[in-house]
């Protein structure tokens, strides 16, 4: 179990245990200070207030924990992703509030128990419930989205719980007056830490929402520290734990890491120079008269009012609970060793399957589930050391194994074990491509772009010639032509490295922008040609970018460029992904307004390289290419509807109708094409 895991839920109990605590401590001491002999004033109401907030808490964690539990893999994401966004939104919120008040925290407090305490025992016990009950709902989502972030380990729990201890620990000495607390400065020094962390968990958040499919660039991968770090090495546990932050990222995830940082540091730092709000003015005396509502529902039966407030919401959360689907029928357990595979593996029917999986080793793992095909029924993508997780799979007669893959450790596998039992409507399952069934493919792909590259020389070629004749005007056309070709390449989100910014890169992020002596290429050539230069200035660039696009004809083979057999299926998808990022946004665009060309251009090139992975496609899904043949001739009528009598249009002069019509067209294909990679995700040879 790691410590670093333990941390952030540490850190958020303490801070919003003490909050609740405190509420509750000063409402404790009012209540003796305005006790007498002759009216004793009962701090029942406090108490029961704090169970009813505590069961609302709890049944909240309930509803949670089960809900999910009955949801598909993609629901799971969607809702931990959701939960997460709204978690920190939540705990933002909170952190800029005691940025404002922790320093007169204690007088404002005191303030609105004395309004309490003139309204009523009733009052004090709605304080209670509501002041305890908000920083609960608080703590159980953000406590619940750690622990989906930090990946079945137990340590998430272990930090809450130490937390919420030692916050019960310090609102005891406070009260007992044996500690002092300077509650601003405990506030604001955790604050940071607590911003860290919501960034984190943010970024994890959106990673789910990108894995269920409700937002884009889930295989735009920013970076990929896997196969270079060993995940249960203390420091990368240690940094993992603590920031929430995965060593695989995509682009969105670290754009959202980053932006929230630069957002929330600055204005938290500027809400602590703003003047706290002044403390409550209590309550005039004679509003206790309006307020003897309590005392006529509890009377002599505080019992039966407390159990009122800790029942209600067990037994809603409990209605919800049962009115959801129904879960898993079946339930087993088993446990997996650095040298054995869940030995008790033994028997299984048809239905869905709780396969309880607790790790003993001392790695980080995945556990698979797969059929005598090798397809795969079910999966815990990373199950930790020392925890246990639920591999939820829904069978159909057949014989089922489960594979243990853990890292920088030989494959090991159970028995295998047939399901008996009545056909189920359980989602059809494909076998995970192996990278050697995707080497023909990629070498086919190989060889297109050699043709490719080939053809754009020519192009070139006739660019150049028109450069040199000064005739603007066929350069530009020539370009566009020569600009088709390289899209063709597909060579997208920058898979070819270095060697591909060269050819296609952008001014942006380059010291002198479109001046800068690095700022090479294609859209180098479309800047001049549209912006008056002549052949002085665009022969030395029509000179390297030939140069540049040899450079990738010599190094196709390179792991770096197009010699991954397993980015093939990636690519399928991230072509026109790319298009949509870069060409119909407009952030492509240095003069031409080609955006819809060379879209068409991508299309013919996703078209290629499905034609390429035909066969294992084909064998997983025969219906899926025509379906993707579909869309995409779709997306080719709409594009080529933007023309006016042959000539193409920028999307700033095309109608919005038309507009409107690629855009709708390309987000259905790019639905229709995120299958592909997942269908043919590759595992080790």
């Amino acid at each position: 179990m790691s410590v670093a895991d333990a941390v952030p839920n540490l850190l958020i109990c303490l801070r919003e245990g003490l909050e609740a605590g405190l509420v509750v401590t000063i409402l404790l001491a009012a209540v003796r200070r305005l006790s007498t002999p002759e009216r004793p004033v009962s701090t029942t109401p406090v108490w029961l207030g704090l169970l009813g907030a505590v069961s609302v808490a709890g049944s909240f964690a309930a509803v949670l924990t089960y809900s999910t539990a009955v949801l598909t893999s993609s629901a799971r994401a969607a809702v931990a992703g959701v939960l997460s966004v709204l978690a920190v939104g939540l705990v933002t919120a909170m952190i800029f509030w005691m940025r404002r008040t922790g320093a007169t925290l204690s007088g404002q407090l005191r303030g609105e128990v004395a309004r309490a305490a003139g309204l009523g025992a009733g009052v004090l016990a709605v304080t209670a419930f509501l002041a305890v009950g908000r920083e609960g709902l608080e703590t159980t989502l953000f406590v619940w989205t750690a622990i989906k972030a930090a990946g079945s380990t137990a340590a998430p729990l272990v930090g809450a719980a130490l937390g919420l201890i030692l916050a019960i620990a310090l609102c005891w000495l406070l009260f007992r007056q044996s500690v002092r607390l300077n509650l601003g400065v405990f506030f604001n020094r955790t604050a940071i830490l607590l911003i860290v962390i919501a960034a984190g968990v943010l970024a994890y958040g959106l990673g789910d929402l990108q894995e269920a499919g409700w937002l884009p660039g889930a295989r735009w991968i920013a970076f990929d520290l896997t196969a270079h770090l060993d995940p249960n090495s203390w420091w990368v546990s240690l940094f993992t734990g603590i920031t929430e932050l995965a060593p695989k990222m995509t682009v969105l995830q670290v754009v959202a890491w980053i932006a929230y940082l630069a957002t929330v540091i600055p204005l938290f730092i500027r809400a602590g120079k703003a003047p706290a709000p002044a403390a409550p003015a209590a309550a005039p005396e004679t509003e206790a008269a309006h307020a003897d509502w309590w005392e006529r529902i509890a009377g002599p039966r505080p019992v039966l009012v407390g159990a009122v407030l800790v029942l209600v919401p067990v037994l809603a959360a409990a209605t919800a609970i049962a009115l959801l689907p129904a879960g898993a029928s079946n339930s087993s357990a088993v446990t997996v060793t650095a040298d054995s595979c869940a030995p008790e593996w033994t028997s299984a029917s048809t239905g869905t399957q709780t396969i309880s999986v607790h790790n003993k080793s001392a790695k980080s793992g995945e556990i698979d589930l797969v059929d005598a095909d090798g397809a795969v029924a079910g999966e815990i993508e990373n199950i930790g050391p020392a925890t246990t997780a639920d591999l939820i799979a829904t069978l159909n007669p057949g014989s089922y194994t489960i594979v243990c893959l853990f890292a920088g450790s030989p494959q090991l596998s159970s028995q295998r074990v047939r399901a008996s039992g009545a056909q189920t409507d359980a989602p059809q399952t494909f076998k995970p491509a192996r990278a050697s069934e995707l080497r023909g493919p990629n070498d086919a792909y190989q060889a297109y772009v050699r043709q490719v590259l080939g053809r754009l020389t020519t192009a070139l070629g006739a660019v150049g010639r028109d450069v040199r004749a000064r005739d603007i005007p066929a350069a530009q056309a020539d370009w566009l032509l020569a600009q088709q070709e390289w899209e063709r390449v597909g060579a997208s989100y920058n898979s070819f490295g270095d060697a591909g910014t060269a050819v296609d890169g952008l001014p942006n992020g380059l010291p002198d922008g479109v001046q800068d002596k690095g700022f090479t290429g294609m859209h180098r050539l479309e800047y001049g040609l549209w912006h008056g230069q002549g052949p002085e200035q665009l022969v030395p660039v029509l000179d390297k970018l030939g140069a540049d696009i040899a450079a990738i004809g010599d190094n196709l083979t390179s792991t770096d460029i197009a010699g991954d057999p397993a980015a093939l299926p990636v690519r399928a998808h991230e072509i026109l992904e790319d298009a949509l990022r870069d060409h119909l946004s407009g952030l492509d665009d240095l003069g031409a307004g080609a955006a819809y060309p060379m879209t068409l251009a991508d299309v013919e090139v996703t078209r290629s390289v499905l034609d390429q992975l035909a066969v294992p496609l084909d064998d997983r899904d025969p219906q899926l290419r025509p379906h993707l043949a579909s869309a995409l001739d779709g997306l080719r009528t709409a594009l080529l509807a933007t023309q006016d009598n042959g000539h193409w249009r920028a999307p700033a002069q095309t109608p919005p109708a038309a507009r409107r019509a690629v855009n709708a067209a390309l987000g259905g294909a790019l639905e229709a094409l995120a299958r592909v990679p997942r269908l043919l995700e590759t595992k080790a040879n």
